[in-house]
This record gives structure tokens, C-alpha cells and sequence, in this order.
């Protein structure tokens, strides 16, 4: 599916509003006590995000930016500080399904096809099956897998079954999309291939996203807003609001506007390193 294709299916919105945070943390801290001696993974967590923003989370392996995202999901608990999720704490956002989580691996059940593994926490949820059907093959479409409801994981490529997880975590219409590294596994054609169609998705979607990545173009290229961190304990380096434009295509990744973004991030990553 090429980036006309993917316009035209998932259309487009007005820029969101900047006024609402959807996720608020304070000073936030992680420490896990271990045999020996106390591992600080996170120290000092301080920053908003926005309703409708694409944040990625950018550092070098270890440095807590799944610790972070898990903390903002309610699967870490935090040893300091305060984290607020649309306005509650996140054990509450996460009982009000506000969450939609993609891992790196797709996770998906290789005896259930496509759409039941879309289907299946519809219906933990109660959904009737004709309801959870008729939603499961609506985000099926969004993601560009039409047609392949029948298919089972093991007949799909890597790529493929990443979108399947994408259109299980949206189909519950969470207000925030987590997603931990989940193109770090595939080759970069594909990659390029994901992250094009993702972009245009949250072009037509406008959810909040959080976004673990170790790569500069692809923060670069997804996100409204880049957060570096630093080696651990993890502490925020630098948040950098993305200038460019919203609606994005692969070929602006030569462009000297974003280059000069991905410089910055570099830069900021290597000051991390130096502190």
C-alpha cells in the first residue's frame, strides 16, 4: 500500500487541541530492590504529554523508556513522585480501558485466525460477537489487512502481524496507544513500510501515542514530540517539539528540516551520555 493509498483510506483531521494533558508526571522515580543493592531505573521524571501528541521515547537499551511507558500503563508502580493519567491515577485509567498496548513481538494466538485474535478481548469485555465482529473487521480494514480475517498468524508476514496487533489494541477505542518498540524486529523496508502506515493512522485517528524506539529517523519521522533520555538511571536529557509538519511522507526524511531534527536528537543523546 503505497502513501496515496494509505491517504485515501485513512483520510485526514485538524491538528488536535494542545490543551488537555493526557498524561501528567511529577518527579517520578523507579528503584527495584534486588539481593544485593537497590537498581535505580528511572530518577527525576518530569513532563506532560498532550492529548492527541505522538511521543517517542528515545535512549540507549536499558536506560527505562519501557519502564516509563509501563508506569504510565499501570505495569510498573512508581518508588516516587506522581504520574496522572487523563486526569486519574493510572490504575484507574487502566480500569477504564484507556490503554491500547502493542509489544515488540505481535503476541497473537497461532490456533485463532486473524479476526479472532482481534475479536477475543471484545469479547473478554462482553461484547456480543456480532458487535465484536463488525469492530474487529473495521480496524482490520484501517490497518490494511482486508481480506485476511481468515488467515491464521503463521500465514502472515512479520509486518502483517504487527498491524493485526495494532488493530486489536485500537479496537477497544483506548484514548492512549502504547507501543513498545514494535518494528525493532523487522527489516527496513517493511519498517518504512509500518511506520508510513502508522503515520498516516494517527493522522486519521489523532490518539495519543507513546512510542519506544531506538532509532532517530523513526522518532524523528513519527512524533510530534521526542524525549531522550539518558544511560540509567534513567533521567529526561531532552524534549525536543517536532517542527515539522504533520502530514508526513518517507521522502522528508532527506529534507534538511528533518535532518536538522535528527541532529538535534543525536546531540542530545550523546550529552546524555556525557553528564
Amino acid at each position: 500500500m503505497n502513501h496515496s493509498e494509505n491517504s485515501s483510506i485513512l483520510g485526514q483531521l485538524d491538528p488536535p487541541e494542545q490543551g488537555r494533558l493526557a498524561v501528567e508526571i511529577r518527579h517520578a522515580s523507579v528503584v527495584y530492590q534486588t539481593a544485593d543493592t537497590p537498581v535505580h531505573a528511572l530518577e527525576g521524571i518530569d513532563f506532560n504529554i498532550h492529548e492527541g501528541e505522538f511521543v517517542a521515547l528515545i535512549g540507549p537499551s536499558g536506560c527505562g523508556k519501557t519502564t516509563l511507558m509501563r508506569v504510565i500503563a499501570d505495569l510498573e508502580q512508581i518508588s516516587g513522585g506522581q504520574v496522572m493519567v487523563n486526569g486519574v491515577t493510572p490504575h484507574e485509567a487502566r480500569l477504564a480501558r484507556a490503554y491500547g498496548y502493542v509489544f515488540q513481538a505481535p503476541a497473537l494466538f497461532p490456533w485463532r485466525t486473524v479476526l479472532a485474535n482481534v475479536t477475543l478481548p471484545l469479547q473478554i469485555q462482553g461484547r456480543s460477537k456480532h458487535d465484536a465482529k463488525t469492530i474487529a473487521v473495521e480496524h482490520l480494514e484501517r490497518v490494511g489487512l482486508k481480506g485476511f480475517e481468515s488467515k491464521y498468524p503463521w500465514q502472515l508476514s512479520g509486518g502483517m502481524q504487527q498491524r493485526v496487533s495494532i488493530a486489536r489494541a485500537l479496537s477497544f477505542e483506548p484514548k492512549i496507544l502504547m507501543m513498545d518498540e514494535p518494528f525493532g524486529a523487522l527489516d527496513e523496508i517493511t519498517r518504512d513500510r509500518l511506520n508510513e502506515q502508522l503515520q498516516q493512522l494517527w493522522q486519521r485517528e489523532r490518539r495519543t501515542v507513546v512510542f519506544v524506539t531506538h532509532s532517530i529517523a523513526e522518532a524523528v519521522y513519527l512524533s510530534t514530540k521526542i524525549v531522550v533520555m539518558s544511560p540509567r538511571p534513567g533521567r529526561i536529557v531532552k524534549v525536543i517539539e517536532s517542527p515539522l509538519p504533520d502530514d508526513r511522507h518517507l521522502g522528508l526524511r532527506d529534507t534538511a528540516e528533518f535532518i536538522a531534527v535528527a541532529h538535534e536528537v543525536r546531540e542530545a543523546l550523546a550529552d546524555g551520555h556525557n553528564d
